[in-house]
Order: structure tokens, then sequence, then C-alpha cells
């Protein structure tokens, strides 16, 4: 039912941290810290925290979809999210203005306000994302891919 919903989603090129670099026609992204990348200053742009938003406002039912590898975070703001330094004003999670879900290999949190919440699921390499924002929800879903067994 959510792929009705679903929405392509490409990174901001204006509010990408340094360390982070955009692939495949800025729909993926890698953290590269041994390799600062030389992108023009801009107000938008993360300087802190190893972050980036997507191009595109989000309104109304919205469903995505993330795969991803080793650590990870998959969050959603509002765009007036502060940009500058290191603190938890900035930090997606970790102040009012935004929610996350922190994945590495072995371990899930949600985050809101630096209030933080752990998950007993087995993370997957694949997440579901979707926003109902009259409603106030926001739902992460963890993604198996199905086995086909022939017999």
């Amino acid at each position: 039912d959510f792929l009705k919903y679903s929405c392509q989603l490409t990174l901001d090129l204006n509010t990408v941290h340094k360390w982070l670099r955009l692939f495949e026609g800025k729909r993926e992204i890698k953290r590269l810290t041994w390799l600062v990348q030389s992108y023009p200053a801009h107000p938008e742009r993360f300087d802190g925290w190893e972050q980036v938003l997507c191009r595109e406002g989000l309104s109304g039912r919205c469903y995505w979809e993330v795969e991803w590898n080793g650590g990870f975070i998959i969050a959603v703001s509002y765009k007036e999210i502060s940009r500058k330094g290191g603190g938890h004003d900035c930090g997606l999670g970790y102040n009012d203005k935004s929610w996350s879900l922190h994945c590495t290999r072995s371990s899930l949190c949600f985050r809101h306000n630096n209030k933080k919440t752990e998950i007993a699921a087995h993370p997957s390499s694949k997440i579901g994302v979707y926003l109902e924002h009259r409603e106030g929800t926001l739902s992460f879903y963890s993604i198996s891919i199905p086995y086909n067994i022939m017999t």
C-alpha cells in the first residue's frame, strides 16, 4: 500500500557536509573522511555534523526506501534546522526539529529532541520510511528480501 505514496528524493548539494560525497545522480552518499570535498560555500551547508538533506520538501503522504551498509542515520527534519556548528541544534534527532533512526550492523535506535529509544530488532539493510505530514506520523519499516524456494 505504501508504494502508491512513493517519492523520489535527491540529496541537496547545498547542504552536504564536506566529508560526504554524493554519487549516482545525488541519490547515494558515502563518508570519505580522508578526502575533504571541495563544495562551494553555502549558508545551508552542514559544517559540524556529517549530514545532508534532500532537495525536495515533503508534505502530505510520502514513502521512500533507503539501502545502507556500515552505520547510517535516516532522518526527517524541518528545513529550518540549524546547519552551523556541532551543537545539538544541528544534529538530526538531537533537537525538536528532527527525528532520526540510527542504524548499525547490530542495533537500531530512534532519537528525537535528544531522547533515545533503543529498538529491539535486528537491523535490515533496507529501511522503508513513511511520513504522513498532516497526521504527524513518521514510521520506519524493516524491509526484508523475499526468498523464492523452488521445489
